[in-house]
């Protein structure tokens, strides 16, 4: 009786000791299945992260192809002009001046430029038209509307902007004409396309004198 009882009490710690481990086993296997859960889903948010992040670059850089800034190359004679990008190319180019110069519009092809020929006569117009305006010994500048068809991404994009055209001008030279030696380019602002000429004005009108200091001109 004592053997079979001390048999059947060995059987049922043997049972419980199966069951403990059954249950270990079962615990260890639902801790598995988190881990694994959690690292597949470590790496589905740091891999949706990492392709928002690409994302974000490529529209970023897509916007800064969009956006033209000029740069300009000058040996006084002429200022070369071409894309900070060089992921750009420039198609052509058309010129605006103040419509107070009396300046007709200069387009350009392949090659971007400002010739010094160009700005002479806007150079002399603009010193008749501000008489009053004392003589600068350093160098002046003239508001110009630059419209820019350039190419970037395989796609064609139209820039409109004011720049400065930075020269230095100078009367009585050879046979008493004048020359202009040409400085550089500067962005003033970009425009729509519609109000290229009307803000080009506003910015030549509002640098004169007479604008500026709230007189009549005495001819009006």
């Amino acid at each position: 009786m004592n053997e079979a009882k001390e048999k059947s009490e060995q059987a049922r710690e043997a049972a419980a000791i199966r069951r403990r481990w059954i249950t270990l086993g079962e615990l260890l296997a639902v801790v598995a299945v988190l881990i694994s859960g959690l690292t597949l889903w470590n790496s589905y948010s740091e891999r949706s992260a990492s392709e928002a992040a690409r994302a974000e670059e490529k529209q970023e850089q897509a916007k800064v192809s969009r956006t033209l800034l000029l740069q300009a190359k000058t040996n006084g004679k002429s200022l070369q002009l071409s894309p900070h990008d060089p992921n750009q190319v420039i198609q052509s180019q058309t010129i605006l001046f103040p419509s107070a110069l009396d300046i007709s519009a200069i387009d350009t092809l392949i090659e971007p430029r400002i010739e010094a020929e160009w700005i002479r006569p806007a150079a002399r117009n603009a010193r008749e038209a501000s008489p009053k305006q004392p003589k600068s010994s350093g160098d002046s500048r003239l508001p110009v509307a630059i419209t820019t068809r350039f190419v970037s991404g395989g796609e064609t994009i139209t820039d409109i902007a004011i720049y400065d055209v930075g020269y230095k001008f100078e009367e009585g030279g050879l046979l008493g004409g004048s020359e202009v030696e040409l400085r550089g380019l500067s962005l003033i602002e970009r425009i729509k396309g519609d109000r290229a000429k009307t803000r080009l004005d506003s910015v030549w009108k509002g640098r004169q004198p007479l604008a500026a200091a709230g007189e009549q001109d005495p001819k009006s």
